[in-house]
């Protein structure tokens, strides 16, 4: 299995110096902050694939791109934030497909494969915070590593399809270290930010209870 497929490299060299470098630092941000904004992230996923997929296939429907895509996009970033616990579901069964598949390749029992979609899924809900965090800090890896390889590949460095191909082991090392570190990086801003949050609700009781002792009953009141 490549992380980093040549086939997409050579698809997508052909992308401009802007794109190669906003994909390069939107990629940084979703390892980042995945778990901090993914209601954004899920929100601009969705929006951008269906309306992606609209203008595909508008015409297929009878319908001018445009309009089928913009209904299509605005209908999908309507209902992400509903169905983000469905795409955990999904992605954990998926997920965990993948690496049975890839750990047996011979594995073709249609029941365990069923068995083993549906117990990702629920893992993923029974762990949705670390699971999402999981789930965009590879999304945010392989997205700054396609965009790195392309800027590279438009600036005359390398050939980032041939040279991936011959890399793939480095880069499948690479591309899952930068993962489980951006996992690592999310899970401890995460308890930095649910700390603060800890002691201001802590400073905000003990304001409250200043202030009941300040109006105690001894204490003259204004007529």
């Amino acid at each position: 299995m490549q992380l980093l497929s040549p086939d997409i490299l050579a698809e997508a060299r052909g992308l401009s110096v802007v794109l190669s470098v906003s994909g390069v630092i939107v990629g940084l941000l979703l390892w980042l902050l995945g778990w901090w904004g993914h209601r954004f992230w899920v929100v601009l996923a969705a929006t951008v694939a269906a309306g992606i997929l609209g203008l595909y296939s508008g015409p297929d429907l009878g319908m001018q791109r445009l309009v089928a895509g913009l209904l299509l996009a605005v209908a999908a970033g309507a209902l992400a934030l509903a169905l983000v616990r469905l795409l955990a579901f999904a992605s954990g069964g998926v997920a965990t497909w993948l690496v049975m598949r890839a750990l047996v390749p011979a594995w073709d029992d249609l029941q365990g494969q069923l068995i083993c979609l549906l117990t990702g899924g629920l893992v993923g809900l029974l762990l949705f915070r670390f699971w999402i965090m999981a789930l965009t800090s590879l999304a945010g890896t392989l997205l700054a590593g396609y965009a790195g390889l392309c800027l590279a590949d438009r600036l005359g460095h390398l050939d980032a399809a041939a040279w991936a191909a011959r890399h793939t082991l480095l880069l499948n090392w690479a591309c899952g270290a930068a993962a489980v570190l951006g996992l690592v990086v999310q899970f401890l801003l995460d308890r930095r930010r649910q700390r603060g949050r800890d002691g201001e609700s802590d400073g905000a009781e003990g304001m409250g209870r200043l202030r009941r002792l300040l109006t105690w009953p001894w204490l003259p009141r204004k007529s």
